[in-house]
Formats: structure tokens, C-alpha cells, sequence
């Protein structure tokens, strides 16, 4: 049985992009964190299973089971779970308001934190639109992002065989993208410009696998990053302070936004 040591408790956590059933999906440190966490609310912003990789590949070993497992018992034990399907694990939209494995599944979900900001969250896949090109760029790109996922497991591998903690290769090529810095800010706005003409004080999303907290046009934008490159999660802690946590081989906290920050 493995023993459970909580060493945080937060009001909110937020997870997306854990990709289940994709080789490229990090569980084990998922579970760690999961293991490691309590939560009033967990939400689980899209593509929490992976059923395009799963259509091409059967690929589903005890570690990925093992992470249904444990969101599973943290509903069982009082953890609201809020499962909002992304365009990966689209075909559970048919079933929002459904429960699932005690899970409750909505196609977007309205949240109020802790100092009264009132938050959209959706998966994301929604502003595909303001950042894709054509479909011949679309499909070069989508092959060339599998070698950069394959290069990111095989170069991890070899890190651990020598000791070395994870690094993710996948993100800081991105970073060194300009076509793909210019795609990631064109979503950003699409998302911010969303929250503000709807309402909102600020987003919460996953989809493009790039971790961010900030404030941008009055509007907190907060991407909760992924479990296949970054290893993020987007936390609330109990005085309503928001993270960006980076959870591998080293913790480390990305960005924090206290509660008596003011937007511009």
C-alpha cells in the first residue's frame, strides 16, 4: 500500500494536458504530486485522457491506471473533481453532467476565488482559430511537435540513466520558436480578449502546453501548463494566493500572484 504524506493543502488545484495513454505522458511525477496534495476543489481542464493516441496505439500501463486510481479515491475522500473535456478526450462532451468515477463533467466551468475574482475555465481548444496556419503548416507541424516529444522521452531517459533530474527539451525549443512564440501569444490574447468581453476577471486553460500567470488588459491569465513536457500545476492556496508549480525531480514555484496584487 503506498503511504500518502500530505505535505500541502490548497483551496483550488488546477491540472489539464495529462495526456493519459500517450508514451509521452509524465505519471509518475502526476502521482507524486497527487499523493502529496489535499484540495477542496481539483479541476481537470482537458485532454486528461489521451483517446487520440489510444486509437492509433493501445498503450495503457499501471501508472497511468494508477493516476485514475487516485483521482478516483481523492473524490472518494471529499475532493470535488471537476472535469472540464478538451479536444483530445472531446467524445466525453456527449456525457457533461454526468458523473464519472465520481468525477463531474462540464464543458465549461464558472469559478469564484478565494478574494471574489471570478474565473472562466475551459480547455482551450476553442482559439485554435487565432493560431493556426494551413493545413499543410498544420500537418509538417503536428509531425515535427511527435519527434520534439520523442526527443524529450529519449533525452530523459539518458538523463536519468546518468543522475540527472528531468529537463524538459520539449519547452525550451518552443521558446526558442519565433513561429511558435507568435502562435503562443496570438492564443494568449484570444484567450484574455474572451474573459474580458464575457466578463470575467480572469482564465483559466491548458491546450498548448505552455505553463503562464499573469496579468495582462486587467485580466489574469493562467495557463496550467501540462503532464507531457512542463510537469505544472496551477494551485490557490488557502489565504488565495495563485502558483504556477513546476513538479519533477525539483520543485520549484514558477509564479505567484498574492491576493493584494492589483492588476494594472
Amino acid at each position: 500500500m503506498t503511504t500518502r504524506t500530505v505535505l500541502h493543502h490548497y483551496r483550488a488545484i488546477w491540472l489539464s494536458d495529462i495526456h493519459l495513454g500517450s508514451r509521452d505522458c509524465q505519471a509518475s511525477y502526476l502521482l507524486s504530486f497527487l499523493r502529496s496534495m489535499k484540495t477542496d476543489t481539483l479541476f481537470l481542464v482537458g485532454d486528461v485522457i489521451d483517446l487520440w493516441a489510444l486509437k492509433k496505439r493501445s498503450y495503457w500501463p499501471e501508472s497511468h491506471q494508477a493516476v485514475l486510481h487516485e483521482l478516483a479515491k481523492l473524490s472518494k475522500n471529499g475532493t470535488r473533481v471537476i472535469y472540464i473535456p478538451g479536444n483530445h478526450d472531446e467524445d466525453l462532451r456527449a456525457f457533461t453532467q454526468l458523473p464519472l468515477l465520481g468525477l463531474e463533467l462540464h464543458l465549461q466551468y464558472d469559478y469564484t476565488t478565494h478574494q471574489g475574482k471570478k474565473l472562466l475555465l475551459v480547455h482551450g481548444d476553442q482559439f485554435d482559430a487565432a493560431v493556426k496556419c494551413g493545413p499543410l503548416t498544420t500537418w509538417f507541424g503536428d509531425r515535427a511537435y511527435d519527434f520534439l516529444l520523442w526527443l524529450n522521452r529519449k533525452t530523459n531517459q539518458q538523463r536519468r540513466n546518468f543522475g540527472f533530474s528531468y529537463f524538459s527539451l520539449a519547452s525550451y525549443l518552443k521558446q526558442k520558436s519565433r513561429k511558435a512564440a507568435q502562435a503562443i501569444a496570438r492564443f494568449e490574447q484570444a484567450a484574455i480578449h474572451e474573459a474580458k468581453r464575457r466578463g470575467y476577471d480572469g482564465i483559466v486553460c491548458g491546450h498548448i502546453h505552455v505553463p503562464r500567470l499573469r496579468h495582462e488588459d486587467g485580466i489574469i491569465y493562467m495557463n496550467d501548463g501540462d503532464w507531457v513536457e512542463s510537469c505544472t500545476a496551477l494551485v490557490e492556496q488557502r489565504n488565495g494566493d495563485l502558483e504556477l508549480l513546476h513538479w519533477s525531480d525539483q520543485t520549484q514555484q514558477l509564479a505567484e500572484l498574492p491576493i493584494n496584487h492589483q492588476a494594472a
